[in-house]
């Protein structure tokens, strides 16, 4: 099953909420850029690391956001086709949330 070929016929399950997840990754993009600033300016180091916790704590938000959206939309749409397209997506999850686990 080719993921390129879903995504041209099928709409994802975050397309709802597009807008404020795109908002949410430039306030990341900003925190980013906020930490490049604060080593470039020697600033603490206990200060810039609190700041690099914030920022790990936004993408994991986003990250729990999508896959709720996965679980919701596409995992769901898969089980109304028939067993083999839900264990297909349930296995895209689980292989999803193994790949957030280890980072």
């Amino acid at each position: 099953m080719s993921t390129e070929s879903e995504s041209a016929a099928a709409t994802h399950g975050y397309i709802d909420d597009k807008t404020p997840y795109l908002q949410r990754m430039k306030r990341i993009e900003g925190q980013a850029r906020g930490i490049a600033k604060m080593i470039d300016e020697e600033k603490y180091c206990i200060d810039i690391l609190t700041q690099i916790s914030a920022l790990t704590r936004a993408v994991q938000g986003v990250a729990t956001g999508l896959l709720d959206d996965h679980l919701k939309h596409c995992v769901l749409d898969a089980a109304k086709l028939g067993d083999d397209a839900a264990l297909a997506k349930i296995q895209e999850a689980t292989d999803a949330i193994n790949r957030l686990v280890r980072s």
